[in-house]
């Protein structure tokens, strides 16, 4: 490449990643994925130091384990995202019901540690919310996870249901909107895949993963920690959900 077109290039990444940071309400679908492989990669493997990213997973020599960063949301707040370092589109890449595909909702559960650090304070898990958007409603074409506050809202609603330690599928209301639930148990998801649980327990999922919006809450039951996993096939998406200003755990 002549020194001309090389200068082109950088000054090309240097615009995305600064749009990404100043909020900018147009980006280009594939802002995400060039971050992540030729801002956050580079650096780390040049200085070991992820920047823009904050966090940095690599994937491991064997290929048993896919890697991952934690990014800033351009929106700013306490607004994280989960990003894999492989380009998968979203929600509807079926490498995602691999078997042996990282479980990315793991990663950003562990990865909450940004937001109380953001906040200055440690949170109650049921304070935390995970989200994915459909593909509908994402600005996106790189899977990401978004990690915020839970809305107040939708917490109190949570709090007022029943959650029997059943394993099943029960229909809930939040709201205007409905969706598909579950309780997962365990104080993290490393032996629950929510990506999975939505393809093998909802008609109709696997084959058609894209239009989902998926929700994992952080909770605490009367028998011990978990997670609530909700899922609806045409909700707008996790704005309604999450909440940057993370007002109830003020």
């Amino acid at each position: 490449m002549s020194g001309t077109l090389r200068g082109l290039a950088v000054l090309a990444l240097a615009g995305i990643v600064f749009a990404w940071s100043a909020g900018a309400t147009v980006l280009n679908r594939g802002a995400l994925l060039h971050i992540v492989q030729a801002q956050c990669l580079p650096h780390w493997r040049a200085q070991h130091d992820p920047t823009p990213c904050l966090q940095l997973t690599l994937p491991d020599a064997g290929g048993e384990r896919d890697g991952y960063v934690v990014l800033p949301d351009r929106k700013g707040g306490a607004h994280f995202l989960l990003i894999p370092t492989r380009r998968l589109s979203g929600i509807e890449s079926p490498e995602l019901l691999d078997a042996g595909t990282t479980n990315y909702f793991d990663a950003a559960w562990r990865a909450r540690t940004q937001v109380e650090q953001f906040l200055g304070k440690a949170l109650a898990r049921e304070s935390i919310g995970l989200a994915v958007n459909p593909r509908r409603s994402r600005g996106q074409d790189q899977l990401h996870i978004h990690i915020e506050c839970l809305g107040s809202g939708i917490q109190a609603q949570l709090q007022a249901l029943a959650w029997p330690d059943d394993n099943q599928w029960r229909l809930v209301r939040l709201g205007r909107l409905s969706y598909q639930a579950r309780r997962i148990d365990g104080e993290n998801l490393d032996q629950a895949s929510p990506f999975r649980l939505v393809a093998e327990g909802l008609p109709g999922a696997r084959m058609n993963m894209g239009p989902y919006t998926l929700l994992v809450a952080g909770w605490r039951f009367t028998d011990g920690p978990g997670f609530i996993l909700l899922a609806d096939a045409s909700a707008p998406g996790s704005e309604t959900l999450l909440d940057s200003t993370c007002v109830a755990a003020h």
